[in-house]
């Protein structure tokens, strides 16, 4: 039985790859799967241009300022950390 099923999958696999082989091969699915996906790049501009014109961050931008931020705090952290050791180090006057 275990043989059978793995015969079988492995023939489904097979399928499957001359299947994919086929549709890529075909010039009307590869201007089909162009075009969609032209059309979803377009949409997503429209969205990011939509967000911008009510001015409304976009996920991007909120992932940049995010890291700028993180940054930001690194530094004031080191600053903190340079601003304590200098006063712990004893006068020499």
């Amino acid at each position: 039985m275990a043989e059978e099923q793995a015969g079988l999958r492995a023939r489904g696999e097979e399928v499957i790859g001359e299947l994919a082989q086929s549709l890529l091969e075909n010039p009307l699915f590869s201007q089909a799967l162009g075009k969609a996906l032209g059309a979803g790049e377009r949409a997503a501009g429209a969205q990011r241009a939509a967000l911008s014109a009510i001015d409304v961050s976009s996920a991007g931008d909120v992932e940049r300022l995010a890291r700028r931020v993180r940054a930001l705090s690194d530094r004031v952290e080191a600053l903190e950390d340079e601003v304590d050791r200098l006063r712990r180090r004893p006068a020499t006057d």
